[in-house]
């Protein structure tokens, strides 16, 4: 049915789709399947990466819940809202939803990890030049250090310095440091 395929069919599609574009990619003769190691590519995806974790951490780190600077319009000059906010606004993810985003931040990084780990190897290249292989690693372990098992039944949500641990905010300090790294890899690859 088109209006609730079924999942498994949704993931052969994307088999099917992986497999016919490394097919294409080991086909010298496609040209709609090209990959460039470059320093300029690597960048560009790490901006991507930087983006996402600087995200993933924004949410984990709500589940303490804050007040932050409302920069809903930052960026753009002219933008209007159709409702005053406030400069500061509370952000608190719902109890419901702190596993929930534990676990899309963990398979995130879980993700990341193996993205990276095949970087390693397609950008060894210009990581070498660079001098970046172990900028590369620290990111790397900084996500695997976010992997570790969770020993408690549930995902724990307590204060920042009570009793009880907050998974979350353990979570956001791995994802923290990993970002940091990236953004200093990114500047390493921006040096010529």
């Amino acid at each position: 049915s088109w209006l609730l395929p079924s999942t498994e069919r949704e993931y052969r599609k994307g088999i099917r789709a992986l497999e016919a574009y490394l097919e294409r990619l080991g086909n010298a003769d496609a040209a709609d399947a090209r990959f460039y190691s470059r320093a300029d590519n690597l960048r560009e995806y790490l901006a991507l990466v930087e983006k996402r974790l600087g995200s993933i951490g924004q949410q984990l780190s709500a589940s303490t819940g804050e007040q932050r600077r409302n920069t809903d319009l930052s960026g753009d000059p002219n933008a209007t809202e159709s409702a005053a906010i406030g400069r500061e606004v509370r952000v608190r993810t719902s109890w419901f939803e702190i596993d929930d985003v534990f676990y899309e931040a963990r398979g995130t990084t879980w993700a990341l990890v193996h993205f990276l780990r095949a970087i390693e190897h397609d950008f060894a290249g210009v990581l070498d030049n660079k001098n970046a292989e172990a900028s590369l690693g620290q990111i790397i372990r900084e996500l695997e250090a976010s992997q570790r098992p969770l020993w408690s039944p549930i995902v724990l949500n307590g204060a920042g310095f009570g009793m009880f641990a907050n998974h979350s905010l353990v979570m956001a300090n791995y994802i923290a440091r990993a970002n940091a790294a990236v953004i200093d890899l990114r500047r390493l690859l921006e040096q010529g």
